[in-house]
């Protein structure tokens, strides 16, 4: 299309792969096909507008990555919705019907975020550092909020070092009052 600037688009092949629960579900209106980190986008409204903006790809911790292991496995979750409906959620699936992430004490996983969604979601988990990697999966700046534009696709590492239930959602009040909200489990 003439004018469309592709240049941060996936690679030709790279489509996103999406959980069964978002096939035919009432809840979900769109999906992102080839979902990218954009850490260096400052975001709507605030791009080439003759200002400075920090953004992800500014952010450099001033010490290594404290655990230091390898994620051990990776939870993706998409970041789901539906815009006419107010309806939220990860993978298409309500707080109320969702099954906990379980977790186990000690380990050390990845979580990958994909928002399939129009809107930027601010996703925290309680009671646990996320350590935000870079697009080759290197450690970047430890966080308690990771946010998730349109149409990204961010990892971060998590130690499950706290027992116990914790809440994990989006801190848009209303979306989480919707639905994209999750308890994790870390069990012995």
């Amino acid at each position: 299309m003439t004018g469309m600037d592709q240049s941060n688009m996936a690679a030709s092949g790279a489509m996103q792969n999406h959980p069964a629960s978002e096939t035919n579900n009432p809840l979900v209106d769109m999906q992102t096909m080839t979902p990218t980190p954009k850490l260096s986008d400052p975001g709507i409204g605030l791009r080439d507008n003759g200002r400075r903006v920090l953004t992800y790809s500014d952010l450099r911790s001033t010490f290594i990555d404290p655990d230091g292991r390898e994620p051990g496995r990776t939870i993706e979750l998409h970041l789901t919705g539906h815009m006419e409906k107010f309806a939220w959620s990860f993978d298409g699936i309500k707080f109320s019907d969702a099954e906990p992430l379980r977790l186990k004490y000690g380990e050390r996983l990845r979580i990958t975020l994909v928002n399939d969604t129009m809107m930027t979601h601010p996703i925290h988990l309680h009671g646990m550092w996320s350590d935000l990697e870079d697009e080759d999966g290197n450690f970047m700046v430890r966080k308690h909020t990771i946010d998730m534009p349109p149409g990204s696709k961010r990892s971060y590492r998590v130690t499950a070092d706290a027992l116990g239930r914790w809440a994990y959602h989006c801190h848009l009040m209303y979306h989480m009052e919707m639905g994209m909200f999750r308890e994790v489990r870390v069990d012995e």
